[in-house]
C-alpha cells in the first residue's frame, strides 16, 4: 500500500460516481468536508449523551450571553467559550470512539488517552466558567 503524501492527497480529492472517478475542485472538496462534518454531528448527537446534554446547555448560554454581553468583545467571550466546550467534548468523543475500535479488553494507555481526552472537557469548562464570571463581575 502506498502512503505517499501525494497518491493520498490524490485519493483524497477523488469522488467515485458510480464507477466514474470524478476530480472535485474546490468547491467540491468543501461540499464533502461539510458533508462528513454533518454526518459526525449527527453521530456525536446520536451516541454522545454529553455532547446532547452540551448543545441544549448551549442553546440557553448563546441567546443569554448574547443578551448579557455589552459589546462584541463581551458576546464573542461569552459564546465563543461556549462553543469551545462543544468543540472539545466532539474531540473527546472521536479520542473515546477510535480507542474503542482498537478493541474491548482494558489497556492502560486506553484508559490514559480517554481520562487525557475528559480532562480536556473538565479544562474547557472551567475556562468557560471563568470567562462568564470575569465577563460578568463588575469593576
Amino acid at each position: 500500500m502506498d502512503d505517499s503524501g501525494s497518491e493520498l492527497a490524490a485519493r483524497r480529492k477523488r469522488l467515485v460516481l458510480g464507477m466514474r472517478r470524478v476530480e472535485l475542485g474546490l468547491i467540491g472538496r468543501i461540499i464533502c468536508a461539510s458533508c462528513d462534518s454533518w454526518t459526525g454531528l449527527r453521530a456525536a448527537w446520536r451516541t454522545q449523551h454529553a455532547f446532547r446534554c452540551e448543545v441544549c446547555a448551549l442553546l440557553v448560554l448563546i441567546p443569554v450571553g448574547w443578551w448579557l454581553g455589552k459589546n462584541g468583545v463581551e458576546r464573542a467571550l461569552l459564546i465563543g467559550s461556549g462553543l469551545l466546550v462543544a468543540v472539545v467534548e466532539l474531540l473527546n468523543s472521536a479520542i473515546e470512539t477510535a480507542v474503542d475500535r482498537i478493541g474491548d479488553d482494558y489497556h492502560e494507555l486506553s484508559g490514559r488517552a480517554k481520562d487525557i481526552g475528559s480532562a480536556a472537557v473538565l479544562c474547557s469548562i472551567i475556562m468557560a466558567g471563568m470567562v462568564w464570571l470575569l465577563v460578568l463581575t463588575p469593576g
